[in-house]
C-alpha cells in the first residue's frame, strides 16, 4: 500500500495563524483547544491542497489575517506515491489563489492528480434535510476524488450554462446563438453524470463490502424535473427543446445541475432526512469511510481525511469505531475536538496538537 500523508505544513497569515508550522509522521492528528482558538483553519489549510474553494468555500481574500490583509501563504511537503512533492499555495494581497508543484507554477485540478481530500464539517450535518445544492456538491466532491477531469467538466459546463442564461434573461430567441452553447453544456453535462453514477457504484461497492459500525446508505442520483437524457447528443436536444420553458424562467431547466441525491439508511429503509440527527450523522461517517476505502483500492493510498468536530453527535463507542477504521485504513486524518478526552481512545496510534488563541493569533503547540 502506498503512502498519502503531508509531511510538514507551514501557514504564514492565514486566518487567524499569523504563524505555524506543523511536522507529520503520517499517523492521524487529534487537534484539540477551545472553540474559536483555530483549529478549523488548520483542516481548511489542508483542504486547499486539494481543487475547488476548500471546506469553507471561502473567497482568497477572506482567507488572510486580519488586520494585515497580506496576503497569506501554505507551504507543504506530500508524501504521494512514494514521491515527495514541494506544494506552495498563496494569494498576494487578496489576488486570485496561485498553486505552484515542485517549484513550478500549476493548475489547481493539478492538485487532484497527486493528492486526495475529504472532510467532514459540522456545516453538513444538515446536508440530507438542506437544498439539493448542498447534496450534488457533495456528491462532487466525492466524485473529484476518483476522477480528477471531474472539476474541468464541472467548470466548463458551469460557463456555458452561465452565458445560456444570460441569453435567457435577455429574451434571446434566434437559434444560433444557443447552439454552440448548448454543444458544450450537452458533452460536459453527459461527462459529470455518468461521472456522477460511477462514484456512486464505487461507494455502494466499497460499503457492501465493509465490516463497519456505522450503517450503510443507499445512494440515488434522481432529477429534480423528469429524466436525465441517455447520451450527450439527447441532452443537446433537450436543451434545444426545452429554450422556450427556459426562456420564461429566465435560466436553464435541464441537465446535470437539476439533479439531487437522495439516501436512504439501508437497514431500516428510512430516508435520510428523515432519520435523527444522530444518524444522519453516522450515515455521512460512513459514506466518508466508503469513500476513503474505495480510493485505497483504485488509487493505491487512503485520501487525507479532515474531520472537524468529528464527536459531535457520534457516542463513545461509536467515535471508538471511527478511530480504528481510521487507523485501519492507514490514513492521515486531522480531527479537531475541545477536549484530548474525545480522543482518548487512540492513544498512542495519533499525534496531538493543542491549538490556543491570544489576541487574536493562534498558535500550535505540541503538548507533552
Amino acid at each position: 500500500m502506498s503512502s498519502l500523508f503531508l509531511e510538514t505544513l507551514t501557514l504564514s497569515h492565514f486566518r487567524s495563524h499569523k504563524k505555524g508550522a506543523i511536522t507529520c509522521d503520517g499517523q492521524p492528528l487529534a487537534i484539540f483547544g477551545p472553540n474559536g482558538a483555530g483549529k478549523t483553519n488548520i483542516l481548511e489549510a489542508v483542504s486547499l491542497f486539494s481543487p475547488g474553494r476548500g471546506l469553507r468555500r471561502a473567497s482568497a481574500e477572506d482567507m488572510a489575517r486580519r488586520p494585515e490583509a497580506l496576503g497569506w501563504k501554505l507551504t507543504g511537503m506530500l508524501k504521494s506515491g512514494g514521491h515527495t512533492h514541494e506544494i506552495d499555495i498563496r494569494s498576494d494581497s487578496g489576488a486570485a489563489r496561485q498553486v505552484r508543484i515542485d517549484q513550478k507554477a500549476s493548475l489547481q485540478t493539478a492538485l487532484a492528480r497527486i493528492t486526495k481530500v475529504l472532510w467532514l464539517i459540522p456545516t453538513m450535518d444538515r446536508l440530507w434535510i438542506e437544498g439539493a445544492e448542498g447534496r450534488r456538491r457533495f456528491l462532487d466532491r466525492m466524485t473529484l476524488s476518483f476522477f480528477p477531469d471531474h472539476a474541468e467538466a464541472t467548470v466548463s459546463y458551469e460557463k456555458s450554462m452561465r452565458e445560456r442564461n444570460r441569453l435567457l434573461k435577455d429574451q434571446v430567441s434566434d437559434p444560433h446563438w444557443y447552439i454552440a452553447l448548448e454543444r458544450q453544456m450537452a458533452e460536459s453535462g453527459h461527462r459529470i453524470h455518468d461521472a456522477r453514477m460511477e462514484a456512486l457504484a464505487r461507494l455502494s461497492t466499497a460499503q457492501t463490502a465493509a465490516q463497519t459500525a456505522f450503517p450503510a446508505a443507499h445512494l440515488e442520483l434522481i432529477q429534480l424535473e423528469g429524466d436525465m437524457p441517455n447520451t450527450a447528443a439527447d441532452l443537446c436536444g433537450a436543451l434545444a427543446d426545452s429554450r422556450r420553458r427556459d426562456m420564461v424562467a429566465a435560466r436553464s431547466l435541464v441537465g446535470p445541475h437539476r439533479s439531487d441525491l437522495h439516501g436512504v439508511y439501508k437497514d431500516k429503509g428510512i430516508p435520510a432526512r428523515n432519520c435523527s440527527t444522530g444518524e444522519q450523522k453516522a450515515l455521512l461517517v460512513s459514506l466518508i469511510l466508503a469513500n476513503a476505502r474505495a480510493l485505497l483500492k483504485d488509487f493505491g493510498a487512503p485520501p487525507l481525511l479532515l474531520l472537524d468536530e468529528v464527536a459531535a453527535h457520534l457516542d463513545a463507542n461509536r467515535r471508538a469505531a471511527l478511530y480504528d477504521e481510521i487507523c485501519s485504513l492507514g490514513a492521515q486524518a486531522w480531527m479537531t475536538g475541545t477536549e484530548r478526552e474525545l480522543f482518548q481512545t487512540l492513544g498512542s496510534r495519533a499525534q496531538y496538537l493543542e491549538v490556543t488563541e491570544e489576541g487574536g493569533i493562534s498558535s500550535i503547540l505540541t503538548p507533552q
